[in-house]
This record gives structure tokens, sequence and C-alpha cells, in this order.
């Protein structure tokens, strides 16, 4: 597809070697309140690459959604502010560009799909024209014949026809609105894609049917995705590596099947295991995370899962665990600093 003249698209600059696609190190997002200092992202840490789906798991309140909007550019500063280490998108730094140089970047190389579809539609707008207004941003140079065409195309390809692109979306149902946020968010073929709890608002079979699509398209354009979830089900489906995130910050990283052979895990990633339903035991009750999460305007200062964690010992009230590595897994937890050394090795 044509691109606007006067931009220099990255997806047509290399990756530089030994850098990653998208490298998100030590972010730190802080809000500064009348309340005190909201640390509600504290030292987030992941890599993806082209072609990986990347979940991200935790309670709501941990800092998943506030981590995808600083990579996106859509946190209001102040009151949010930067308080340290960096967002790079193909060697870039995210966080030094411009809004100008923002804007090219969002929907053309990164898009996000957000968890109610109504909050990303315009309902005065019919939902051809709000596919349309991705490819006029971002692709000017590109004939009208064109860009009806490939608003048509993205519409078969989400499973919507194309002759209902005229309607606006008051006259879908909530898994078709989803659908076409979805085809907003591939039309111009993003390398990265943000998925926010895409499913949160439909019903059970209709989630199914969203992710699927999504696991589809995804394959199609290569793209990488970032799948943020409370379902551990989803992860276990659909993503190649997760990482797991508690008060502001990853506790546990590391592939899906590493993650979920459960030899190894942090306390708090074998807490939400043992939150999930078993069909075949005879036990009556689930085994709830006593407590609740840290409150990120005082977050202890040791371990942050310390006043929740059955293996707390003394060392965890005051000294903040560093990520322990074995092979390619990683867990921020003192249980594991004998065996574990301060280097990923991803060739295990």
């Amino acid at each position: 597809m044509k691109k606007n003249k006067n931009y220099v698209d990255l997806k047509d600059q290399p990756v530089p070697e030994g850098q990653h696609l998208l490298e998100v190190d030590d972010l730190k997002m802080y809000f500064h309140t009348e309340d005190g200092v909201v640390r509600a992202v504290d030292g987030v840490s992941y890599t993806l690459d082209r072609g990986e789906t990347l979940g991200v798991v935790g309670e709501s309140g941990s800092g998943k959604s506030v981590t995808a909007m600083t990579i996106m550019g859509l946190i209001s500063m102040p009151p949010g502010k930067i308080e340290g280490g960096d967002v790079r998108y193909r060697g870039r730094s995210i966080l030094e560009m411009t809004e100008e140089e923002m804007q090219h970047i969002r929907g053309n190389d990164i898009a996000m799909i957000f968890q109610d579809p109504m909050t990303s539609l315009n309902p005065v707008s019919t939902v051809g024209d709000q596919i349309l207004e991705v490819l006029n941003l971002h692709f000017p140079d590109m004939t009208k014949e064109e860009k009806d065409r490939r608003v048509d195309e993205m519409m078969q390809m989400v499973g919507i026809p194309a002759a209902r692109k005229h309607e606006y979306p008051h006259q879908f149902s909530g898994g078709m609105k989803q659908r076409i946020v979805i085809a907003m968010a591939l039309v111009a073929e993003p390398e990265l894609l943000l998925a926010d709890e895409p499913t949160t608002a439909l019903d059970v079979t209709i989630q199914a049917q969203i992710l699927e699509l999504m696991k589809q398209l995804k394959e199609k354009f290569n793209s990488a995705m970032i799948l943020i979830t409370h379902d551990l089900g989803v992860v276990a489906e659909f993503c190649d590596n997760v990482a797991i995130v508690y008060a502001g910050e990853v506790i546990e990283y590391g592939s899906v099947e590493e993650n979920y052979a459960r030899r190894k895990n942090h306390p708090y990633t074998a807490g939400l295991f043992n939150c999930i339903p078993d069909l075949y035991t005879t036990t009556p009750r689930l085994d709830p995370i006593p407590g609740f999460m840290a409150d990120p305007t005082d977050l202890p200062e040791g371990c942050k899962f310390a006043p929740r964690c059955p293996h707390c010992m003394d060392c965890c009230a005051s000294e903040a665990p560093e990520m322990y590595y074995m092979g390619g897994h990683g867990i921020k937890c003192h249980l594991f600093r004998e065996e574990g050394t301060h280097d990923a090795d991803t060739t295990d």
C-alpha cells in the first residue's frame, strides 16, 4: 500500500542487530495526585519479536493496561509522568518521539484493541467510514477506489458482509462491534497489536470466535501481539510467552510451556493457578490468594507480594527481590536466589 511520502515508515527499516521489535525496559509510569504518588507501573520489562504473542496476566490494578497505554503514548502528562525506563520500537525510543511522530506510529505501526468496542466507535459515523479514516490518515496518496476496496476486504476478513459498511455501530451486536474494531486496528497492517482484554464484554461463545479471528489475522499479517487478560486458559491457547504482572512490575516471565508446567513458579503465579476451578476434583472450594493487591500509593519496602505470600521469609519484608533466571524462565522471588542467575539463557 502507498504511504505518506513525507514520513519514513519505520516498518521499512530493519530492527537493529541484537535488539527486538519491541523492548519495554524497566518502565516506570507514576501518577501524581492529591492523594499521593500512584506507582502504577513500577519497573515493567519485556520484549517482543515479529510473529510472537505475549500474554500479560495479573489482577485488576496491576499496571497491565497502563503499560499498554504508555506504549501507545495515550497517557495524559500530567498527571502521568515517566519516572524511569524506556520503550523502544525497532531500536527507537517511543518515549522520546514527538506527538507528530506518534500519530504516524499509532494505527500504522502499532495498533490497539480496547475492552469495550463502544468506547472505540463513533456512534454517529458509519462503520465503513471509521475504517476508512485510518486509511485517510496513513495513506493519503491511495486512490478512493483503492481505499474502498481495502475497506471491503477488511470487513470480509473479519466476517462481516461489505454491504453493511454503510450501517452504524448501534445496528451491530457486541461481537460484531468488536470485529469492526479489529478491522480498524488491522487495516493498515501494523507490526504490533496491543489487545487489552478484547473479549471481556462478550459472552463465552463469542469470546472464542473473536480470539480465533485475532489469531488468524495475526498469522496472516505476521504481526506481533500483546494480549492483556485475566484468563490463564486463553494465554495457554493463544500465546507463546507470558509475563505475570503484580503491583506494577513483572514478577515472572518466560515461555507458556515452561510457566504452565508448574515445576517452578512465583508464589503469586501459583496462587493464580490455584484459583482456576478443577473439573476433575472433589475439592468443594477454590483456594484464593489471601488479602488484596498492594496499594500503589504505599507499596511495601521489600517484596510487594510479601504481605500475601505463604512462603514469606524475613528478607522479603525489607529486600526487594531481583529477577532470577533458570534458562529463559525468570522469577522475581528470593526462593529462587540460590538456583537462578541474573541473565536469561534463551538457548535452554
